[in-house]
């Protein structure tokens, strides 16, 4: 497999750096006041349905089977962890979408000394919210088949092992296509060719959006993770997929 795990440490890294250059903090103040709200909002729900229905799936647990309660509660526990991470995810992007747009422009105008072309809030906006859109419907026909997936496999030993590992690759991959799609966007690079060139290095890619989704689901944490995210998807756009040649 092509790629490199450390390439996409060191995009991450970079990009968090980037963020205290002088002339960059301005472009993540909207985004980080939405992520606040999300964050209550969203942590409030998490802990009073993991209450609820934590209590109810012991209710239903035969009594033979409590000393399996541990267990129940710890896979739970990561279930609702994803969906939270998701959760909080697909909501800060709808709702910062023009401004990680904004944010990928100055950064990668930064990195390159190249300056883009000006577009008006009433062209940036249709722009950034319609390819968001976009992405959600690619993540949750996908996402609901393989929730399925592994609903029909959880009691079946193995494959249930199986399955879990491929939707935590499919947790990482929605990270990387999230992030790099706002410097490609910023290029009206089609989704299906940008989805394209983040394969064609998938270790460093895998990497990067595993990075991205741990700390999506860390409370606090996910709060700076997303516009750290936009800036080192920004480096690695800048740095290894923009000059790709489809036709290679």
């Amino acid at each position: 497999m092509k790629g490199n795990p450390a390439s996409a440490v060191r995009y991450m890294s970079q990009g968090a750096r980037l963020l205290l250059a002088p002339g960059l903090k301005r472009f993540i103040i909207v985004p980080l006041l939405a992520n606040v709200v999300v964050f209550i909002l969203a942590t409030l729900t998490l802990i009073h349905l993991f209450s609820d229905l934590l209590t109810f799936l012991m209710g239903w647990l035969p009594g033979w089977l409590e000393f399996l309660g541990w267990l129940l509660w710890a896979i739970f526990a990561c279930i609702l962890l994803f969906v939270y991470g998701y959760s909080f995810t697909i909501i800060t992007n709808l709702i910062a979408a023009p401004f990680y747009g904004l944010l990928a422009e100055k950064i990668e105008q930064k990195l390159t000394g190249v300056t883009p072309p000006d577009e008006t809030w009433g062209e940036l906006i249709p722009r950034t919210v319609g390819r968001e859109l976009v992405k959600i419907g690619y993540f949750l026909t996908r996402g609901l088949l393989l929730l399925l997936l592994i609903l029909v496999s959880w009691f079946i030993p193995g494959l249930n092992l199986a399955v879990l590992i491929i939707g935590a690759l499919w947790s990482a991959w929605c990270m990387a296509v999230q992030y790099i799609d706002y410097p490609a966007d910023n290029h009206q690079t089609p989704f299906t060719r940008m989805r394209y060139l983040l394969n064609r290095a998938p270790l460093t890619s895998y990497t990067f959006g595993g990075m991205t989704m741990l700390a999506s689901i860390i409370p606090i944490v996910n709060i700076f993770a997303m516009p750290i995210a936009v800036a080192g998807a920004t480096v690695y756009w800048v740095d290894s997929l923009r000059h790709i040649d489809v036709g290679r």
